[in-house]
């Protein structure tokens, strides 16, 4: 139940955002750490278990660090689901 809780949520999150914190040279937490964010967070943001809501400053926060644009740190309604 709670990852199907976690799995809606990060619907949100887009794919493109979420390979490049996991591709990223920079280890999470230093991600996070600029972000201004808690490793926890960004965790639990990627994760899919912290709820998030388009134009979340928390994701724009973590795209700006890793040189995404604010668009394509959300999916959009065409986009494909995972």
């Amino acid at each position: 139940m709670i990852f199907r809780h976690g799995k809606r949520e990060s619907e949100m999150i887009s794919r493109k955002l979420r390979e490049a914190v996991i591709l990223s040279e920079m280890k999470s937490y230093q991600i996070a750490h600029a972000a201004n964010l808690h490793p926890s967070t960004l965790s639990r943001i990627i994760c899919g278990i912290e709820k998030v809501k388009k134009g979340d400053s928390r994701v724009l926060s973590i795209g700006r660090v890793l040189g995404i644009p604010a668009e394509d740190c959300f999916q959009n309604n065409n986009d494909e689901r995972n």
